[in-house]
């Protein structure tokens, strides 16, 4: 059994008179561990599929199973305890507080958990270390780097230990140095951390890293074969 098993998920959209349907009878079976980017022009439902998928929007209909729940049967108070337990999300715009230090800010989603303030210390202090930001544990945003900031919101996705990490355009607003550094570090606690991860991208650069790339057109997906130069 896959640990993401996506059913005939469709998703519209009511614009005026106007019916937009971003998600068409997708359906898509994501192994544990499995690293999956996902392309498409503006407007064709990555993000929409990404939010389905993170629990924060649902489907008009089909179903989608996480790990044996199927999250779309979830109350609102279920879902939210379960997206607390086995969600993890990296924005774009990462998505910091501002008057809290990196430290606080990693340790948000751990707040929403029955765990006591040793654990946590531990949990943060282990998420700082695997984005090489130890020294940085006490630096608000405003004292940090485009790059550093978003290896908080990538601490801050991981704290939990979560079964799934959705990473919504990560590098969108990172100059390209910076952008292989981040998708280096993604690659790398993949492969340590066994997570399964989920990444929407323009960038088909980006996109190639990913163990298996779709791309939506139309609300339909398919999976693409990234040509490599050289091979």
């Amino acid at each position: 059994m896959a640990l993401i098993e996506i059913r005939n998920v469709t998703k519209q959209y009511h614009k005026g008179d106007e019916t937009i349907t971003p998600l068409d009878a997708v359906s898509l079976d994501i192994e544990q561990g499995e690293f999956i980017s996902l392309m498409g022009a503006s407007g064709t439902g990555k993000s929409t599929l990404l939010n389905l998928i993170a629990s924060i929007d649902n489907p008009h209909s089909g179903n989608i199973v996480i790990d044996g729940t199927d999250i779309t049967q979830l109350s609102r108070t279920r879902l939210a305890n379960w997206r607390a337990a086995n969600l993890g999300y990296i924005f774009q715009t990462h998505n910091l507080v501002p008057v809290l230090t990196a430290y606080e800010n990693i340790e948000l989603p751990l707040l929403l958990l029955p765990m006591n303030r040793s654990e946590r210390r531990k949990r943060v202090e282990i998420a700082l270390r695997a984005v090489d930001l130890l020294d940085r544990s006490d630096h608000y945003p405003r004292q940090m780097s485009g790059g550093q900031e978003q290896r908080v919101g990538i601490a801050r996705a991981i704290v939990a230990h979560p079964k799934v990490v959705v990473a919504d355009e990560p590098t969108g607003d990172l100059d390209p140095n910076t952008s292989g550094q981040i998708l280096d570090l993604l690659r790398r606690l993949k492969e340590q951390l066994n997570v399964t991860l989920l990444m929407v991208t323009h960038d088909a650069d980006a996109a190639e890293i990913a163990d298996r790339q779709f791309r939506l057109d139309r609300g339909k997906l398919k999976e693409t074969t990234v040509e490599r130069q050289g091979v």
